[in-house]
């Protein structure tokens, strides 16, 4: 019975995959083969081939999560995946195993991870099961005045839960960055517990979510990660807004389409998440790949190698979309947001690297080339619209040549132009980037509750407007951004390790100057070029030179606590963790609670001592990749 239940699931994931992946290359074969059609009524150029080849990879791109949206739509509909993990049939699970909750910290506000962690693991006090926990918390701080701050705050946490089971351990080899510190809690403590859960340092946790992770590696021992969805909270910046509102809307959606089509082949997002630590510390240790950085040298994103590794060892890697009580926050401006995203360039980079090792899984490796192309879109999207420019102002120089020579006609050969092609072409294209957010909304507004936590029907569609206009005014900003770290990465400038800014920091002129001033030069040019050469399709390009234009002033707006104010006092922008708060963020907010944590002496208590790894359990020695 249990061969034909997992022969029914094999089967229909095969079906699953074949049909979300034979939608997303025939929507992007179906756009292509149109502007094909476009570009050959007069003569099929080099460079247009080159601009094809651009189109059909980033086409291919926004069509994959088109698809992936429809999907997690149905599901959301349906209620539950047939084949999923369905956590509401983990309720009353008694655990019989162990479980730490870790977090790896780096340079960290003392005060914030404080704020977090009393958060978590004062709700998860209030569960049956809160006594299968302990904590560890992680430091690899390099600066002494705020490693003394965090010996401060464990020693409030042990005043407010007792000792024995909060511990607090600062490395002072530092190396292999946040993944060698999980590494050391592994080798050491590991073998106590059966699965760690990993935390970020601005990441929040209900109890609920907690037990009901653990719970679910209980009853699924082939599970090796099992991924929670985070959403967005907590940011009172207008760009942070923004960010929480777009997120929150379909991350769910999202989500669940991507259970639906990966299953047991999903991926980790390296926090938030619960990982069996025997299989990881066993085959998740990575390698050390060849060469100097930043193509070489240590990995940076460990979390997707390590759901390709867990998945080579024969474990699941799922994600639970459904559960809820996982939280974190975004960056609060454009420039942070792209520092993040420097790091993580390069880090997604490197995996094509780790492409050619044996033996991955094949969704591994599509996980992998996802990370990649996340980035590599940016300079993808810069050069077509570039090619574009060039063949506008190749075209508008041409005279018109009505008789072809070598070719002997009585009748003259009259330009074309395709402009029911050029319309479908248009509206296809719209269709695949702004049904995923309508879809997202359209589950939000039918649900009474939900739509009253985002203010209303009418509030809600304002919203998802006000953000699809910054979101359009954003871009061009982001995609040079991104293609300038693509260009250092492949230049060989590594990227330095420095401690997240995650205060509501405003960016003052001089700094966005300071950091986008080529960009509003590119568009001054670009702009200048095209209205001299090519005047019609400077009007086509205004979206994306308005966007250069406006970035300084606007990565200035966006920053500041009054704008996101001013928008949350209208009814705009706003999410079901703000208007109806859940009692672990209403907990983060709470400041005084914050300074007493910090101020609060305790008796100091020491981790454990490590533990003598068995065999089975130890890493193996890194090798080169």
């Amino acid at each position: 019975m249990v061969a034909v239940s997992e022969r029914r699931i094999c089967w229909t994931l095969r079906l699953r995959r074949a049909l979300f992946f034979g939608l997303t290359f025939l929507t992007s074969a179906a756009a292509t083969a149109l502007l094909l059609d476009v570009l050959e009524a007069n003569g099929l150029t080099a460079i247009e081939v080159v601009g094809l080849v651009l189109f059909f990879g980033l086409f291919t791109w926004i069509a994959g999560a088109l698809w992936t949206a429809i999907a997690g739509f149905a599901m959301q509909l349906a209620g539950r995946d047939s084949i999923g993990i369905d956590a509401r049939a983990l309720a009353g699970r008694a655990l019989s195993t162990r479980t730490a909750v870790v977090m790896p910290i780096y340079n960290e506000d003392p005060v914030r991870v404080g704020a977090g962690l009393t958060a978590t693991w004062s709700s998860l006090a209030r569960e049956s099961e809160q006594g299968a926990f302990d904590l560890y918390i992680l430091s690899d701080t390099s600066d002494e005045q705020i490693a003394v701050d965090e010996e401060r705050m464990w020693q409030g946490l042990v005043a407010r839960y007792g000792a024995g089971r909060v511990f607090y351990r600062r490395r002072r080899d530092r190396s292999e960055r946040k993944a060698g510190n999980i590494l050391d809690f592994v080798r050491r403590w590991g073998a106590s517990y059966e699965c760690m859960v990993v935390l970020d340092a601005d990441s929040v946790m209900s109890g609920h979510a907690l037990v009901t992770l653990a719970r679910a590696m209980e009853a699924h021992p082939r599970i090796g990660i099992l991924q929670s969805l985070p959403l967005t909270a907590g940011r009172e910046t207008l760009f942070g807004r923004l960010i929480q509102f777009g997120s929150r809307l379909q991350s769910g959606m999202l989500s669940s389409g991507l259970a639906w089509w990966q299953a047991g082949e999903g991926n980790y997002w390296g926090h938030n998440a619960i990982v069996r630590l025997a299989p990881f510390a066993q085959f998740c240790t990575l390698p050390r790949l060849s060469g100097r950085p930043p193509l070489g040298g240590e990995i940076l994103s460990h979390d997707f190698v390590e759901a390709a590794f867990m998945r080579r060892a024969g474990f699941e890697v799922r994600q639970i979309p459904e559960l809820s009580g996982s939280w974190e926050e975004v960056p609060p401006n454009v420039i942070d947001y792209a520092a993040r995203d420097r790091r993580w360039t390069q880090g997604n980079l490197q995996h094509s690297r780790v492409l050619p090792f044996p033996n991955l899984h094949p969704l591994s490796r599509v996980h992998l080339l996802t990370g990649i192309v996340a980035y590599v879109s940016s300079p993808m999207w810069f050069a077509l619209l570039l090619l574009s420019s060039l063949l506008s102002a190749i075209e508008a120089a041409k005279k018109p040549e009505y008789f072809w020579p070598g070719l002997q006609s009585l009748f003259p050969h009259w330009p074309q132009i395709r402009s029911g092609e050029i319309a479908v072409l248009f509206a296809l294209t719209l269709v695949v980037l702004l049904l995923p957010k309508i879809l997202g909304a359209s589950l939000a507004i039918r649900d009474r509750t939900l739509r009253g936590q985002y203010g209303g029907s009418v509030p809600l569609i304002l919203s998802l407007l006000v953000e699809q206009l910054f979101s359009m005014m954003l871009a061009p900003t982001m995609m040079l951004f991104h293609s300038t770290f693509v260009a250092q990465t492949l230049l060989g400038r590594s990227v330095s390790w420095n401690a997240q800014d995650r205060t509501e920091r405003g960016v003052t002129f001089r700094e966005a100057f300071s950091r986008q001033k080529w960009h509003l030069a590119l568009g001054v040019a670009w702009g200048a070029a095209m209205l001299y050469l090519a005047p019609q399709f400077f009007w086509w390009l205004t979206p994306v030179l308005l966007g250069l234009y406006v970035g300084i002033p606007l990565t200035v707006w966006t920053s500041r606590t009054s704008a996101g104010r001013h928008f949350r006092n209208l009814g705009l922008l706003l999410t079901p963790e703000e208007t109806a708060p859940p009692p672990e963020l209403v907990a983060l907010s709470r400041a005084e609670d914050l300074l007493q944590l910090v101020s609060t002496p305790g008796p100091l208590v020491p981790p454990p001592p490590p533990l003598r790894p068995t065999p089975a359990w130890y890493p193996p020695q890194r090798k080169s990749g």
